[in-house]
């Protein structure tokens, strides 16, 4: 139901519209789940339920927000990671909204291909900042898309600071990575690894390995059970993220 709905509101309304006023419009979906039994960790909703999605996913309502970018913004906070300035690659709108309307940080949010709410387009090849810019970079689901992935690691770690942290995510993969270069219609694209404009499909070592070529220090944060808590804020397993110092 909740994806027929999307589905016709992008039909039928512009989509400038929908982006200025997405909030208000969810509020009226969101009125049939309001409760106690969970919360939305981003925009402090309390619920009946969340919205059940495809793949074992659970959508929030009120602000859109699905599983991994509700316990991103929780490891962000038990991180200490917001803070100074931020780089954030296509951010989801829950996340946007709550960052940039944070005085205390300077945030940076990108979108090359301008399909997301963003500010700036920078190219993760070659991003635009002096070395040792950034105290924290979140890259979700960027990765899989570059072409020259070690370029893009290279830059992360150049315009990271020393001490800082980036957040790294991508869809995985057992054994080793799989990709092909002589892959490249977006036919055979989501044949091979899942999505038309998707390059390869990386494994949890591979994905480490090659971060930890460029010079990163990478920690494997992977999240097998769901705890009460976890829950309560509608996250769900399994789930690994890697966070990158330097």
């Amino acid at each position: 139901m909740y994806n027929f709905i999307k589905q016709k509101a992008k039909t039928l309304i512009p989509k400038s519209f929908l982006f200025n006023n997405e909030l208000f419009l969810r509020s009226f979906y969101g009125y049939f789940y309001k409760g106690k039994k969970h919360q939305c960790n981003i925009c402090q909703h309390k619920l009946n339920r969340f919205v059940p999605l495809n793949e074992n996913d659970l959508l929030c309502p009120f602000c859109g927000s699905i599983s991994r970018k509700r316990r991103l913004l929780d490891i962000l906070i038990k991180e200490n990671a917001i803070k100074g300035s931020i780089l954030h690659f296509s951010p989801s709108r829950s996340i946007y909204r709550l960052l940039k309307k944070d005085p205390s940080i300077n945030y940076f949010s990108s979108d090359f291909e301008d399909e997301f709410l963003a500010d700036y387009q920078f190219d993760i090849t070659k991003i635009d900042k002096p070395n040792a810019y950034f105290n924290t970079i979140i890259c979700y689901h960027i990765l899989e898309h570059i072409i020259d992935d070690n370029k893009a690691m290279s830059e992360l770690y150049r315009v990271l600071k020393p001490n800082g942290k980036a957040f790294i995510q991508t869809p995985f993969r057992s054994g080793e990575i799989y990709e092909d270069s002589s892959i490249i219609s977006p036919e055979e694209c989501l044949k091979h690894f899942g999505q038309e404009d998707h390059v390869r499909i990386y494994s949890v070592n591979g994905l480490k390995s090659r971060l930890e070529n460029v010079g990163f220090i990478v920690n494997t944060l992977e999240f097998k059970t769901t705890n009460s808590n976890e829950k309560y804020h509608g996250f769900t397993t399994p789930e690994i993220i890697l966070k990158l110092t330097k």
